[in-house]
């Protein structure tokens, strides 16, 4: 399944994608354009916009109820079906940035673009097709995934 966020929705959209989730967002997509690329990519469009939720070519559309990204986010998992994965376990596979897909690049690629102590401290590293972005399973993964197993026990 894949997922377009308006632009009251940007941390929710980060949260998917640390799932896994494809998750396409831009704060600055107008009503039409999330219309015309939920139609024309086949996307579950996301909105808290009533108004927006109610047109009539917001066909696969899920108006999203919290006020808090953890209601949100819980709500979205539940009707969407998102399998989360055991104790939180974080897919690592999308940017939580761009939305791109992470692959697996070596440690001698990305030595001097990632801080020395993680360098040295890490073995396993991926990066963003898209961006370049570099990810790594720092202390930050160990926080998230404890936040994802208190949401999702």
């Amino acid at each position: 399944m894949k997922f377009l966020a308006d632009v009251m929705l940007g941390k929710l959209a980060r949260w998917l994608r640390i799932l896994g989730c494809d998750v396409a967002y831009d704060p600055a997509w107008e009503d039409e354009e999330l219309l015309e690329l939920s139609h024309r990519e086949g996307r579950v469009l996301l909105t808290r916009d009533t108004r927006l939720a109610c047109r009539r070519r917001a066909q696969n559309c899920l108006l999203v109820a919290g006020d808090h990204w953890r209601e949100q986010l819980k709500q979205v998992v539940k009707v969407c079906r998102i399998e989360v994965g055991k104790c939180g376990a974080i897919h690592f596979s999308r940017c939580v940035e761009c939305n791109g897909i992470l692959e697996p690049t070596d440690k001698a690629t990305v030595r001097y673009r990632v801080p020395a102590h993680i360098s040295d401290s890490h073995e396993e590293f991926r990066q963003c097709l898209e961006c370049r972005r570099i990810y790594w399973r720092g202390t930050h993964c160990q926080a998230i995934q404890g936040i994802l197993a208190e949401l999702f026990p």
